[in-house]
């Protein structure tokens, strides 16, 4: 069941979304995924489960054009078996390639797991390492009509070992979203 600040978390990215004017909205997504998802990029953190997902993207950041033109996004996470949840904020870009497009983007956030945890059989460090995590993503979607699209997608969560150079195990997520343009 998801923790009281967990959910509180959810609820605070909900409202600040809703604070952005219409004429600034770009879409609303939200979307299911699976918990820590054993990747190369990832130790074991004894966690797993369902998260729920949810997100809002603003327009198109035109004054960084040089860069593609980043879309500034904030987004939460709710792990639904108490496990670690989080939020945070980022820039994403998306590449139309066809009839399908790549959406990369790079963010931060700030979770609820554990400060410190240690696996009870290995005795090795299970915990993230800091407070606030580097959260690379990317996805692959498709228009399914003007305001709607679906995404396959994929959120890593760690340290890079730069705020703990001896801890990063790291937690994967990937699932499905869906788009909502306003």
């Amino acid at each position: 069941m998801p923790t009281i600040r967990s959910a509180g978390l959810l609820a605070g990215i909900a409202a600040a979304a809703s604070l952005g004017s219409p004429a600034m909205a770009q879409e609303v997504y939200g979307g299911v995924y699976a918990h820590a998802v054993d990747t190369p990029f990832t130790f074991d953190t004894g966690e797993g489960g369902v998260d729920l997902q949810a997100g809002y993207r603003f327009a198109p950041i035109e004054g960084l054009a040089a860069i593609g033109s980043p879309e500034p996004y904030i987004f939460g996470s709710v792990n639904l078996d108490g496990d670690t949840s989080f939020a945070g904020a980022g820039l994403g870009w998306k590449a139309e390639i066809g009839p399908v497009y790549l959406r990369p983007g790079i963010g931060l956030v700030v979770h609820d797991a554990p400060s410190t945890r240690v696996d009870p059989v290995t005795r090795i460090r299970t915990d993230l390492g800091s407070r606030i995590l580097f959260a690379p993503e990317i996805a692959l979607g498709t228009q399914l009509s003007d305001r709607v699209s679906i995404e396959a997608s994929w959120v890593h969560i760690s340290n890079a070992q730069i705020f703990d150079s001896e801890q990063n195990p790291g937690i994967d997520t990937m699932g499905l979203r869906i788009n909502f343009k306003l």
